[in-house]
């Protein structure tokens, strides 16, 4: 959502996070087509956009220091992209407090594109007639236009193929990264041909029991490579599997962090405590409501 304050206008680059990533098949041109279901949580990055005399970015928060300002940065791209649709100057600061890890399996650079969408669309008072930020989206990452809807969701294709999930219960998720960043390209240089098939779900479930049921018969068909390429991994998942309460751990998108599914945020809580003193990023968050950004600009 984006909330204008003022000449300021901004928006939440919501964590994703993958609950299930079944890898289909690898096209002619090396992409990969996927299956996954998206969830995301109230933890976030925050965009923050103002009117000035030329485009600048500033970044700030704990993972500043990851990122730089550079012209090929995924928020720079986003505004550019967005202001040559509409035909105007792109007079903005944007501000990027940075409070998600780099590299992670977060989609980070991808949620904060989208969010920067959202609310130079608001800033600049953009009809949602007038521009198709799903497909502008799609011309910076993958995950974009998932991020932009910020909402449950199933993603298929390359992540073009996005279909809401309205009713899936919101649940406490616990986020663990060893501090290592890994790219996704590099992952899938270590995964293999083993392909699995499509696994949507016939009905939505209405508990986080029945959820977590359903997961159990699914799984992140990165995790192997991903392990492969940082051990960091496994050591975490057997960490979370060995807190109170976790219902399910598992690798989110192509890592390095980790989640787990608690039965509450008290729980939640409690392991992030725990995990943190063996130097590892730990947050708990529960998954944010659904909703459709784009209806507030």
């Amino acid at each position: 959502m984006s909330v204008r304050a003022d000449d300021t206008v901004r928006a939440y680059a919501r964590a994703k996070i993958n609950l299930y990533l079944h890898v289909l098949n690898r096209r002619e041109d090396g992409y990969h087509e996927l299956d996954s279901l998206f969830v995301f949580g109230d933890f976030a990055d925050v965009i923050a956009v103002t009117p000035a005399r030329s485009l600048s970015l500033e970044i700030q928060g704990p993972f500043a220091g990851k990122l730089g300002a550079q012209e090929d940065n995924s928020v720079l791209r986003a505004a550019r992209l967005l202001a040559d649709a509409v035909q105007i100057r792109p007079q903005t600061k944007i501000t990027l407090t940075k409070n998600l890890p780099v590299a992670a399996g977060l989609g980070g650079g991808s949620a904060d594109a989208a969010a920067v969408l959202r609310a130079l669309a608001a800033l600049w008072r953009i009809s949602p007639s007038a521009v198709d930020l799903t497909l502008l989206g799609m011309g910076i990452g993958s995950d974009v236009p998932a991020c932009l809807l910020s909402e449950p969701c199933y993603v298929g294709g390359i992540g073009e193929q996005i279909e809401p999930i309205p009713g899936l219960p919101a649940f406490p998720l616990l986020l663990v990264n060893p501090g290592i960043e890994l790219a996704t390209r590099s992952v899938f240089g270590t995964f293999g041909r083993e392909f699995s098939e499509a696994a949507r779900f016939s009905e939505v479930p209405s508990t986080i029991s029945e959820l977590v049921s359903l997961l159990q018969t699914r799984h992140n068909d990165l995790e192997r490579p991903a392990i492969k390429k940082c051990s960091g991994i496994a050591e975490i998942l057997h960490a979370l599997n060995e807190t109170e309460g976790c219902l399910l751990a598992r690798l989110s998108g192509s890592g390095a962090t980790c989640f787990g599914i608690y039965g509450n945020i008290v729980e939640a809580k409690q392991a992030a405590a725990l995990l943190k003193k063996r130097g590892w990023w730990a947050e708990a968050t529960m998954t944010a409501k659904a909703e459709r950004p784009w209806e507030d600009l």
